[in-house]
């Protein structure tokens, strides 16, 4: 798979005319070529539902007046650009107004799409259970057919749809399905989808049997393993736009966990500054720059996306633009290709067990893998499914449910000499009354107080805290986030627990928020560890998720250093929103240091979500660096300049070493 590709988005409405009409193949190239561009995305279906070729299946779109596809592929071909092909699969207006018995349809006789309302532009929701699959899937074959060279097939808008069309509910019950429940329609709603993954990806391969397939959702979870979805996937391609209502946190923890599926991935940004569809929007070229070394950093493969105006010339400042970025990644390539991820720590997500039913990463998910990205911790994102034996320390964060399965997973990989940090309910059987593991404590249930206090012992304080610190209120969490009441045995206390002298409520409160704590201690621990166990009371990754307080993550994250020991990578002189990861390259013999660091600032908002915008690039200088490469290092050097860095060998196998500069992206090889 290419590194630096373009997903050119192309979706044009049937009232402008004059569609491709300024499209010219040298001109075509020259963007390309200036924005150092390898492989190009191009459009035969649309979201509106035309397509960009002659076809004997859709609808060409009215206003072109000549073969648009045919014309790019031959042109990107000619100067040696990929081109993966692409057809909008879930959302397809023309044969939503010609079939509208093919939209998708919720519960109570509602259109599931963009719109639901008709006097409200935006785009429908097609049906997988219809008639519509097969006209999606004759589409796709014959654009195969049509273009043999495309080098993979990307479809889009796929994802599942709680439908109760008449086709969905014919379904249901001659499968024993309710209407009226819930988890019926869910379940409906998944073999549709498993429906629609055969049947296109049939039709994909059915001339090319190696064609590559890609089908976006937008996120790609612990679900797509858990329902037998991924062997229809021959990449991954991560949508991830942090101007767009991402933020610039959820590249990292996806990528953190596709890179254990066994695919090749990347990333995909956009050149907006905001998200896909706003012509005239662009992004500062530092913000850019930042997010592409970031997915290098990741270990994925770069995509950007644009939007082609549809007259079909190419913008050149946009192509300028890619290229500062796609300039760098171009250097950079040889130390990013055939990469592993090194990782100390694996955090099993809640969405990834057997007993979530959550489709995505939970504040618990998000607050644990943000804390470890801030504190330069080494990890990787886990489901129930993934190997733990690679890990020096498995987290579950707050809230993760244990079952027989997964409890027997767990005591293994205790039995080989793993080690557990558990969390808030996690490692507690269902009722919150009973330790599941040997934690050196018991415990006495859920505190009735919320807030409550900590003090940590003093090894694993905050630098800057001597009195007890709030956990704050119960109410930001769903299903409330008191702590547990832990009484110590025979393991060794965290710290102490403080109570408040009462909950705030209309009778009695105290101040503007909560109720200071009592002077003395309540006599219960706030966290316990016996041997390769350790456990916090708290919901402390939920709590950091959803408030930030940076004394919560330092007591946690050094609560988890005291319990994962030696680390492999320890970093000196780099702000927490710097960013370290470590990727080995086993065909170059050599072990790659990455290291990140671009300030966000939150400026506007998209779609009720904060906006975080990178523009200035500051230079950081004496970064020090500890590393355990695992392997006799015999040079260490920044790449792709080859500059010879000073380095010290301990007799433990660590080097150390300092980086000079760190302007955005610096990457050291350990030869």
């Amino acid at each position: 798979m290419r590194f630096r590709q373009v997903h050119l988005d192309f979706h044009t409405s049937p009232d402008i005319d004059g569609i491709g009409a300024k499209f010219d193949k040298k001109q075509f190239q020259d963007a390309l070529r200036l924005g150092h561009v390898d492989s190009i995305t191009l459009f035969s279906k649309c979201h509106h539902g035309w397509s960009y070729h002659p076809t004997q299946v859709g609808r060409m779109h009215p206003h072109l007046a000549f073969d648009l596809l045919r014309a790019q592929v031959d042109a990107a071909k000619e100067i040696g650009v990929a081109t993966p092909v692409y057809l909008s699969a879930g959302i397809d207006n023309v044969a939503s107004h010609e079939h509208p018995e093919w939209r998708a349809m919720n519960d109570k006789g509602q259109y599931l799409g963009w719109v639901a309302e008709p006097a409200k532009p935006g785009f429908h929701a097609m049906c997988f259970r219809s008639p519509y699959l097969d006209y999606l899937c004759d589409q796709i074959r014959e654009a195969c057919r049509l273009f043999p060279d495309a080098d993979g097939i990307f479809l889009d808008i796929v994802g599942k749809k709680p439908c109760c069309c008449e086709w969905c509910q014919r379904w249901m019950r001659e499968n024993g399905l309710r209407l009226d429940r819930p988890e019926d329609i869910d379940r409906a709603a998944v073999e549709t989808l498993r429906l629609y993954y055969e049947r296109t990806t049939a039709a994909a391969r059915e001339l090319d049997p190696s064609m590559r397939v890609f089908h976006n959702g937008g996120n790609v979870g612990p679900k797509f393993r858990a329902n037998g979805f991924l062997p229809f996937f021959s990449h991954l391609e991560l949508e991830s736009l942090p101007t767009g209502g991402w933020g610039y946190d959820h590249f990292p923890l996806s990528a953190k966990y596709v890179a254990g599926l066994g695919l090749d991935y990347l990333g995909m940004t956009g050149k907006f500054h905001q998200s896909w569809g706003e012509f005239g929007g662009f992004k500062h070229p530092n913000a850019l720059r930042y997010e592409c070394a970031a997915m290098l950093a990741w270990g994925a493969k770069c995509s950007v996306g644009d939007q082609c105006h549809p007259s079909g010339e190419m913008d050149p400042g946009t192509y300028a633009l890619i290229g500062q970025a796609y300039e760098e990644v171009e250097s950079k390539e040889p130390w990013c290709d055939g990469v592993r991820n090194v990782a100390d720590v694996g955090v099993l997500m809640e969405c990834g067990t057997r007993a979530s039913d959550a489709d995505r990463p939970t504040p618990a998910d998000t607050g644990a893998g943000r804390m470890l990205l801030e504190s330069h911790i080494l990890f990787d994102m886990l489901d129930a499914e993934s190997d733990f034996a690679p890990y020096r320390a498995l987290v579950l964060p707050d809230a993760i449910r244990v079952d027989d399965a997964l409890k027997a997973k767990l005591d293994a990989y205790l039995a080989g000499g793993g080690k557990l940090f558990l969390t808030g309910a996690s490692g507690l059987d269902a009722g919150r009354k009973n330790f599941l593991f040997d934690v050196g404590a018991t415990t006495e249930g859920v505190s009735p107080f919320g807030p409550d206090f900590v003090l940590p012992r003093e090894d694993l304080r905050p630098d800057f805290i001597s009195t007890p610190m709030v956990m704050h209120p119960s109410d930001w969490i769903p299903g409330g986030g008191n702590s547990q009441r832990v009484a110590v045995t025979d393991g060794t206390s965290l710290g102490d627990v403080y109570d408040p002298y009462f909950n705030r409520t209309w009778e009695h409160f105290c101040s503007h928020q909560h109720t200071p704590n009592r002077p003395e201690k309540s006599g219960f621990a706030c966290g316990v560890r016996k041997g390769n166990v350790a456990y916090l009371a708290h919901p402390v990754f939920t709590l950091y998720a959803r408030g930030g307080m940076v004394a919560v993550r330092d007591y946690a994250t050094k609560a988890l250093r005291d319990l994962l020991g030696e680390p492999t990578v320890e970093v000196e002189g780099l702000p927490s929103t710097g960013r370290v990861t470590l990727q080995n390259q086993p065909a170059k013999k050599r072990t790659v240091l990455h290291l990140l660091y671009a300030p966000t600032v939150k400026r506007g908002g998209i779609w009720d979500k904060d906006v975080e915008v990178v523009e200035d690039l500051v230079p950081l200088r004496g970064v020090r660096v500890r590393v355990r490469p695992g392997a006799p290092v015999s040079a260490v050097r920044l790449v792709p300049e080859g500059t010879p860095l000073p380095f010290e060998a301990a007799s433990d196998g660590a080097v150390r070493f300092e980086v000079p500069e760190l302007l955005c992206h610096r990457m050291v090889e350990l030869a």
